[in-house]
């Protein structure tokens, strides 16, 4: 039996690698379009990889994957994150936890990761071939007949498709002719853009927690949040741009952006302090000394935007200048005229319909022989090792079912 996995990345290593194991007896090819395998692996976590999240409950953990959490919850009882731990570890990588749950390699470097899946996958047989680009196939009787672009023709017993996900709906088209519906796909994991901001002069400074919300809509998120040259970034914008992917994508990336800076305290919590603060600290500048723990930057320039002269003193506050805080602490308004690619971190949500899959298996409804893993089909999850997790579990799971 021969296997053909079009697509060299964590997916379609991973597939490979347990088909080889399941299925001894196999030839298995994987076919890379790019001059080296193992590309996003490459760049992820800034070159350091974030493998997975830390390990718990898949029924919790499925709650960070916006589309595919019906899915997952099955596919992660057959291979989770603990799962992926022990591989790698089993194969002589070892994996570290940092405060906020990302796995990384101990070596930090993504190199680790890409060493370890190819040495194993070719001291199992597995074929490796860069260079090559698929654009279509054709099932004639029980085989699969490969057209590349440089004219070759390539035949195998069983096809995985495993390429990623992609930025345009005309490039499933050579899917789409093999009865498979296509969720058209959209970026998902993307920054602000807010070019009006007046924030843009404190490019790099973030708080630990704050609220930001997409007015009009039910879509919020909390967490750590970074200002940057072009406008906001950090966790809590990257998992909210996940979650509103699709409603974000209707509004063109045209929307008013709100963000409680101190989504711990209620508004009248913080009213109180700064009332206190007029009484106990009334010969104190108020723009001089940051309150809440909040950077003295960004404090500054909450102060200039309520338009509190360098010299008020909090004993000289009046309650219209503790109101114009409050307001600017908990509810500040941005309008969002863009985004922009998180890093070389490109995620995509949509792909082929989970509904023309076969949730056990991954294989094709409409196509016996031929199955789909990783983001070419309609999953993807929140930044932090959550859209490797789906690349090693979908990849295993093809790779214990496709020799049958």
């Amino acid at each position: 039996m021969t296997i053909t996995i079009v697509g060299g990345g964590a997916s379609g290593f991973m597939a490979a690698i347990t088909a080889a194991e399941t299925f001894p007896g196999a030839g298995i090819t994987i076919l890379e379009k790019s001059k080296a395998v193992l590309g996003k692996v490459r760049v992820s976590g800034g070159g350091r990889c974030n493998v997975t999240h830390q390990p718990h409950d898949p029924r919790f953990f499925v709650k960070n994957y916006p589309r595919g959490e019906k899915l997952l919850r099955k596919l992660l009882t057959h291979f989770d994150a603990q799962a992926t731990v022990e591989w790698f570890e089993k194969r002589g990588v070892k994996l570290k936890t940092e405060a906020d749950g990302r796995m990384f390699p101990v070596s930090d470097s993504s190199h680790t990761i890409i060493e370890c899946l190819i040495k194993t996958a070719r001291n199992l047989g597995v074929e490796i071939k860069t260079g090559v680009n698929v654009g279509s196939f054709a099932k004639v009787d029980d085989q699969f007949h490969l057209q590349t672009n440089d004219g070759e023709t390539l035949v195998t017993d069983r096809l995985l498709i495993a390429t990623g996900g992609y930025p345009k709906a005309e490039s499933f088209e050579w899917l789409e002719e093999h009865r498979h519906a296509i969720v058209p796909p959209l970026p998902s994991l993307f920054t602000f853009n807010t070019p009006d901001n007046y924030l843009l002069p404190l490019a790099g400074v973030s708080v630990k927690e704050a609220l930001v919300k997409v007015a009009g809509t039910k879509h919020e998120w909390r967490g750590p949040l970074l200002i940057t040259h072009w406008g906001f970034s950090g966790p809590a914008v990257l998992k909210l741009s996940a979650w509103g992917a699709r409603d974000l994508a209707e509004k063109d990336y045209h929307f008013t952006c709100r963000i409680n800076w101190l989504p711990e305290m209620k508004e009248q919590q913080i009213r109180d302090f700064l009332l206190l603060e007029k009484s106990n600290t009334p010969k104190q500048q108020i723009a001089s000394h940051a309150r809440f723990g909040l950077p003295s930057r960004l404090w500054k320039a909450f102060t200039e935007k309520a338009e509190i002269p360098e010299t008020l003193r909090w004993g000289d506050a009046s309650h219209k200048v503790l109101n114009r805080i409050t307001e600017l602490l908990t509810n500040s308004q941005f309008e969002v005229k863009g985004k922009t690619t998180f890093k070389e971190e490109f995620v995509t949500c949509g792909g082929i319909a989970l509904s023309d899959i076969d949730p056990d298996t991954l294989q094709s409804r409409s196509v016996p022989g031929l199955f789909f893993s990783g983001e070419v089909i309609d999953v993807d999850g929140i930044t932090g090792g959550f859209n490797f997790q789906n690349a090693w579990t979908t990849g295993y799971v093809v790779g214990k079912n496709i020799g049958f």
